[in-house]
């Protein structure tokens, strides 16, 4: 009986021995017929850098520009337009207006017609435009408009007429043509021409 028993449990023991073996087996095999995962594909384009920090925008400072002026009382807003009337002696729409010097004339109804009736601004139905006193455009325009005043002109009605008419003034004194001199109200006048007064400096008060 002793040997029976013992030949039994070896038995048990090589059974024991041969199912550990085949469950090592069976795991071997099942982790050689899984694929492993294939490494990333290095990807073409580099890697992607941190997105610079969002700035303002670059026109921020300009739409304030545009806001503060918009916003200024109607008499700021009509000097600015009129000023470049004045500077470029060209005729604009409201829209160019609008591009030039930022006033919205079209939407600001107080500007629109505080410009339309101004005695310095020409307003034809489309464009606004600088309006002189004396329609005059360049030097020989000017003696012209002299010769028509035979008792003078005074010199602060000619200042706007166009960009460089001082110096026009300065170089027909200067040549003969016109005399400059003054009366009782001590308004500078402009005289038709110096040989109608027979010797200049008798009569000539001052320089332009």
């Amino acid at each position: 009986m002793a040997l029976q028993e013992k030949l039994d449990r070896f038995k048990q023991q090589q059974e024991k021995c041969q199912s550990m073996l085949s469950n090592i087996a069976a795991k071997s095999a099942s982790s050689r017929s899984t694929p492993k995962p294939a490494p990333a594909a290095a990807s073409p384009f580099p890697s992607a850098r941190p997105s610079a920090p969002v700035k303002f925008s670059n026109d921020t400072e300009r739409l304030q520009h545009i806001n503060s002026i918009r916003k200024a009382p109607v008499g700021a807003q009509m000097k600015r337009v009129i000023d470049i009337l004045f500077q470029t002696r060209q005729a604009f729409t409201p829209e160019q207006i609008n591009e030039a010097c930022y006033v919205d004339v079209n939407g600001n109804k107080d500007v629109f017609e505080g410009l339309r009736k101004n005695p310095k601004v020409n307003y034809d139905g489309k464009r606004f435009s600088y309006k002189a006193k004396h329609d005059v455009k360049n030097k020989n325009e000017l003696l012209v408009l002299i010769r028509k005043y035979i008792e003078g002109i005074a010199v602060i009605d000619l200042k706007d007429a166009y960009p460089n008419v001082m110096e026009d003034l300065q170089l027909l004194r200067l040549g003969g043509k016109a005399l400059l001199t003054s009366k009782a109200n001590c308004f500078p006048l402009l005289l038709r021409l110096k040989s109608a007064f027979g010797t200049p400096n008798a009569m000539e008060n001052g320089g332009l």
